[in-house]
């Protein structure tokens, strides 16, 4: 009796079991990427910028260290699952997105327990007021909460705005490079859709988070733009770099999930 593969390369119709089988491993795949994609992004709302790192000539909010693997994964499965797929994950991250920031929000609604309840790491003592992104100040005693949530929710705020206008952007733009090359050029789609929508990305995602304390005058034009080159420095070097890593996936993904050039792993 033929095998699974031999039947899939002739183009034979496959016993039902065995489609079966073929399509769970299919949505596994897709699992798997989604998984990665969501957990990605949602470090970049969590830790956001609650610390920034130096990374030689960058220097980067810590939550944006996970952030290009959004990137890849929308690639791979633009590549191997379609248009219709990739807008589905996006979309399902936006969904989650706003999921976080009513949590956060509720959690700040509720009243706090009291004092004596609390563990005293719970509660910080400012030295000195404290401004921040949104343009107001903490100052004195401060709950651990109050602190993630005025450092975070606005943070949040942008990145859901670039997230929305880099992410669908990506998937637009590699879809109209597959279309102008004919489906030829694997790099040319991963790369040029990738770092024109980060580009829209880490400057939209800066300049919202940060324009509130750049109008009051808390931070100089000069440091909101070395934030602004370092962000996208940072993604545009893990972008060119992925460029061999995505080959390497697309070119195993495809023979793992038994699919020829140009065609995309959905049930039919």
């Amino acid at each position: 009796m033929p095998s699974e593969e031999a039947l899939i390369n002739s183009g034979a119709e496959l016993p039902i079991l065995d489609q079966a089988r073929l399509q769970e491993r299919r949505e596994r795949v897709f699992l798997v990427l989604a998984g990665i994609f969501i957990c990605a992004m949602t470090m970049l709302n969590i830790l956001g910028i609650t610390r920034f790192v130096q990374l030689g000539p960058m220097a980067l909010a810590i939550g944006v260290l996970p952030y290009p693997l959004t990137f890849l994964c929308t690639d791979l499965i633009c590549e191997l699952y379609g248009k219709a797929r990739a807008n589905f994950m996006v979309s399902l991250g936006l969904g989650l997105n706003l999921f976080i920031l009513a949590v956060l929000w509720l959690g700040n609604l509720l009243p706090a327990a009291g004092a004596e309840t609390l563990p005293p790491w719970q509660v910080l003592q400012l030295a000195e007021s404290v401004a921040l992104p949104n343009g107001s100040e903490l100052a004195g005693s401060v709950e651990l909460f109050q602190l993630i949530y005025a450092t975070t929710t606005g943070a949040m705020f942008a990145s859901m705005m670039a997230y929305i206008a880099a992410q669908y952007c990506d998937v637009q733009l590699f879809h109209f490079w597959k279309r102008v090359t004919g489906g030829k050029y694997l790099w040319i789609r991963n790369n040029f859709s990738t770092l024109i929508s980060q580009l829209v990305d880490s400057f939209m995602v800066i300049a919202v988070t940060f324009g509130a304390v750049y109008l009051d005058g808390n931070i100089t034009l000069r440091a909101l733009l070395i934030l602004m080159f370092s962000n996208y420095l940072f993604k545009f070097s893990v972008a060119i770099a992925d460029t061999g890593p995505f080959y390497l996936a697309v070119y195993q993904l495809r023979k793992y999930l038994h699919l020829q050039d140009g065609e995309i792993a959905i049930h039919r």
